[in-house]
């Protein structure tokens, strides 16, 4: 733990973040132009280092940076020549609708609802009785209490879309099953069962679409400059064998690598059977989620098939369902304060500091001076495929929001791919990037259910780095040997 001293000297660097932060956007956005950027351009990537210092360092909160973002995008792009007319500025009007296109975004929309899908399961405790149900199955060896905390993370993937709610169910649970042994909550056990279920959290990220919004950042880059649309099903078809697999290492990873007190947790099964008590049958409203979430699942998964619907479509008739009086689950009243409305802010920044990056000709400048001295256009796709994946894990150490990060590399991985010469899917590259960009596996800090479940005091940062480097290393060597196989063979790249 820190010290008092420590914090407050932790505080007082928070001004000096936000110095540099804006010293960088002054010194980028009055550098010398040759010309080979266009200066709307060159002020896009100053604000976008501005964005990172501060998303990177936290010395402000994230929808506080987004505010500060819109304005400087307002204002500096405005006062800079227009990418239609050089010879005309854009305008500080032309320049505020931009900087707010972002909350018009299908994309922004699917994620509000899958918040408030998140909430649905939160309120009515739904997740909550899911979890329990598994992990009563289960048993309670140890090994058996692992293997269900994953399997847990898996079941509440397909149905709370969001990662720190499917934390926020799991953990308390385990650290129940914990207590009625008699062990403390930074024993081993605790550990073992915490960092589990948080790494299979980011694991099946990857898997499913709809389980993390950092994939809606990428699926709107690239229906804009793509004109493609991933299906839900799709998503599913590509990313959860590789999830998988994933589950299965993170398993004997687990067992392997923390050393529990004990093999069976004796007083386990009463806890969950007493937890479950108190929940007492299934309710009402409950009744009605399940039979919502399922058909709203079903919807997902045969989205272009048996139906013309998008996945944003189903999702919004989904919520509208579930606000009705009656038959919904929830009012407007109850409803609002479990909804994290910065993240949509932040969502919605994210999108729209993308967006102009790829239209003012920032990406591109960016993507040709990060690799372009690489020669990845002239390697094979699977060397080039290695190096960007090796960069995207080593960036997000970075990173503590992986929508900030999808925001700021999504739109130059799209540039970079369409520079490879080499015979590869463009869409299926930039898809693969974003895979990568879940893997929040190595430090507490590289996603927010980590940060929840550090929390607790369960682990240590030593210890989440220990079942971090071997998941990273068997989910980079993943990465490239379906990129050789599986991926090429089903047509994604």
């Amino acid at each position: 733990m820190s010290s008092p001293n420590q914090t407050a000297t932790k505080r007082n660097l928070k001004p000096l973040w936000i110095g540099l932060a804006f010293a960088l956007l002054i010194i980028i956005t009055f550098l010398p132009n040759n010309g080979d950027l266009p200066i709307a351009g060159q002020r896009a990537l100053a604000i976008l280092a501005f964005a990172v210092i501060l998303w990177v360092t936290e010395a402000v909160s994230y929808p506080v940076s987004s505010a500060m973002i819109i304005a400087l995008v307002t204002v500096l792009l405005g006062l800079a020549p227009s990418m239609d007319d050089p010879a005309t500025e854009l305008g500080t009007a032309g320049a505020l609708k931009l900087s707010l296109s972002g909350f018009s975004n299908s994309a922004v929309a699917l994620v509000a609802a899958a918040l408030f899908l998140a909430a649905a399961m939160q309120i009515t405790n739904l997740h909550k009785r899911l979890a329990l149900w598994i992990l009563s199955l289960v048993g309670t060896k140890t090994k058996a209490i692992v293997f269900g905390a994953i399997l847990v993370s898996i079941a509440l993937a397909f149905f709370v879309p969001s990662a720190t709610a499917r934390a926020g169910a799991v953990v308390p649970i385990l650290l129940g099953m914990v207590a009625a042994f008699g062990l403390p909550r930074d024993s081993r056990l605790a550990a073992l069962l915490v960092i589990t279920s948080v790494q299979a959290v980011s694991i099946w990220n990857i898997g499913i679409k709809t389980a993390a919004a950092q994939n809606m950042v990428a699926l709107n880059f690239i229906q804009e400059q793509f004109n493609v649309d991933i299906s839900w099903g799709a998503w599913l078809l590509y990313a959860a064998p590789f999830s998988i697999i994933m589950s299965v290492a993170l398993f004997f990873i687990m067992i392997a690598l923390i050393k529990p007190e004990t093999s069976n947790i004796e007083g386990g099964k009463e806890v969950i059977k007493k937890q479950l008590s108190e929940l007492g049958p299934l309710k009402a409203p409950e009744i009605r989620l399940i039979i919502t979430s399922i058909v709203l699942l079903f919807f997902w998964a045969t989205e272009g098939k048996l139906h013309p619907f998008d996945t944003t479509t189903v999702t919004i008739i989904a919520i509208a369902i579930l606000l009705m009086p009656k038959i919904g689950v929830y009012s407007w009243k109850e409803v609002e304060p479990h909804i994290p409305w910065g993240t949509i802010i932040v969502f919605a920044v994210g999108i729209m500091l993308g967006t102009i990056l790829l239209k003012t000709e920032g990406a591109s400048w960016l993507s040709d001076k990060v690799f372009g001295s690489l020669g990845l256009d002239t390697m094979p796709i699977l060397a080039t495929i290695a190096l960007v994946t090796l960069f995207n894990i080593l960036i997000h150490l970075g990173f503590a929001s992986a929508t900030s990060l999808a925001s700021a590399l999504i739109p130059v991985f799209i540039v970079l791919a369409s520079t490879l010469t080499t015979n590869v899917d463009q869409v299926g590259f930039v898809i693969v990037q974003q895979f990568v960009i879940s893997f929040g596996f190595l430090l507490p800090i590289s996603a927010p259910q980590n940060m929840l479940a550090y929390g607790t005091g369960a682990f240590t940062t030593k210890d989440f780095l220990k079942s971090g480097i071997p998941l990273t290393i068997i989910g980079f060597l993943l990465i490239l040997l379906f990129s050789a196989t599986y991926w090429k063979w089903i047509g994604l790249l």
